[in-house]
């Protein structure tokens, strides 16, 4: 496979699943701010601080308002990380790569793309995005569809989900990060209402409400951070995504299980074993914000090894 082809399955997925993720957590946060009317203006900007663009964001709204901050996340053509910029990279990617693609695939993100951009001048989004949000990760949900039962399932399809297990293993760390280490109004709330408000809105912006209720039951933050850290049978869970990507990345270089052949194996596979061997009690002791933000940096490693590797 030519390494360009490559290269835009791989990011082409990482758009997609990208412009999912700011969905969830953007449809999530205007349900809670319903339950916690008094804490709504504070809620808003902890969705920007997910994206890691707070400087960007600052720089150019003077308040983190729900509109402002739904127009930045939804519609800024100059935040590389907001829906419209996601979609129409992902698009981009796909047109170049057309004839390596079904059609549907194509279809589904050009029909995706072209509904985005005919809601970025509708008002109504800003009142009540829920319908907005809701097209998006449908459309996000029904491109992983059609590549899993018409795309053959080759190097090129194990490159798509590559970068796909990668963005949703980032964006997992990112979410829990946040509410850790900053949506959390002050100490005073833990244990309080409030608190299990905002750890049921961290499961619902991971759609893992439901299955984590059906393990665990009753909201525990430790049992939060075990289950979407650490929960091998859910998709969305960290652990759960890096064996998908370790196994498409052997898929692509033919490594068997154990071994390694290139650089990112080696990184990937370091940081799935670490992952395994843990637990949610050692994570929290040596602190989770610290332990979350060293995952994101090896994360960043391994995409800036899978890059040097088979793209550059």
């Amino acid at each position: 496979m030519l390494s360009r082809v490559a290269n835009s399955l791989y990011w082409m997925s990482r758009y997609i699943e990208r412009a999912e993720n700011v969905a969830r957590s953007m449809e999530v946060n205007s349900h809670m701010v319903l339950d916690l009317p008094g804490e709504a203006s504070n809620q808003w900007a902890p969705l920007v601080t997910i994206t890691g663009d707070s400087a960007d964001f600052n720089a150019r709204y003077e308040v983190a308002s729900a509109e402002n901050v739904i127009q930045f996340l939804a519609f800024d053509r100059q935040n590389p990380n907001s829906i419209i910029s996601s979609l129409s990279a992902a698009r981009e990617n796909a047109r170049i790569i057309r004839p390596s693609i079904p059609t549907e695939l194509w279809e589904c993100i050009n029909k995706s793309y072209l509904y985005v951009t005919r809601t970025a001048i509708s008002q109504d989004v800003f009142e009540s995005p829920y319908e907005f949000c809701q097209a998006v990760k449908l459309a996000s949900q029904t491109f992983i569809g059609i590549m899993q039962v018409i795309m053959t399932h080759g190097e090129g399809w194990h490159f798509s989900r590559l970068g796909r297990t990668l963005e949703r293993a980032d964006q997992t760390t990112r979410l829990l990060d946040v509410k850790y280490f900053i949506l959390l109004p002050t100490v005073d709330h833990v244990g309080l209402s409030v608190d299990d408000i905002q750890w049921a809105a961290v499961l619902r912006s991971a759609s893992a409400f439901e299955m984590y209720r059906q393990k665990y039951g009753v909201l525990l933050p430790d049992r939060i951070v075990e289950f979407l850290l650490l929960e091998r049978t859910f998709p969305r869970a960290v652990l759960y995504s890096l064996d998908m990507a370790e196994e498409s990345l052997r898929k692509i270089s033919g490594s068997e299980v154990g071994t390694f052949q290139s650089l990112p194996e080696q990184r990937l596979g370091q940081l799935r074993a670490e992952l395994m061997y843990m637990r949610v009690e050692d994570i929290i002791a040596q602190g989770l914000h610290e332990y979350l933000d060293n995952m994101q940096s090896r994360l960043n490693v391994v995409g800036g090894a899978i890059h040097q590797t088979f793209f550059a």
